[in-house]
């Protein structure tokens, strides 16, 4: 009897092992690089457009520093995070840069990535995935 429940124990231990050790890596405890994919950009008054983030100047990858509470783009160039929320699969941070606001959204369980820029004329979208560094 004990040998069924032992070998089932370890079935669920196997099968659930890359979620719950997937699942710690975007926690916020762990340095992040992360990949832009996708963007829109929306004008006042305008349709918004959809295009790859570096026709509009954003950057291929940025790295999440949690343990400085910074984002590190190209050449170095930094943005302090201001503010962090963790809670209900997801993490946010907020801060400002070149005067827009910004938030980045990332999900604890698959590393998926939503960001906004916006300031008083326009917004722009990004989404990207990321991955420990």
């Amino acid at each position: 009897m004990l040998k069924p429940l032992r070998a089932a124990a370890l079935a669920i231990l196997v099968c659930s092992f890359p979620s719950w050790v997937l699942g710690a890596d975007f926690d916020g405890r762990k340095a992040l690089i992360c990949a832009t994919v996708d963007a829109h950009f929306c004008d006042i008054g305008e349709v918004c457009y959809r295009t790859l983030p570096s026709i509009l100047g954003a950057p291929d990858f940025v790295r999440i520093n949690f343990a400085k509470k910074v984002i590190v783009g190209p050449q170095q160039r930094a943005t302090a995070i201001r503010y962090m929320e963790q809670g209900d699969g997801q993490l946010l941070m907020q801060g400002t840069e070149l005067g827009y606001g910004w938030s980045i959204t990332l999900n604890t369980e698959t590393g998926g990535m939503s960001a906004t820029l916006v300031n008083r004329d326009d917004v722009f979208v990004l989404f990207g995935v990321c991955t420990p560094s």
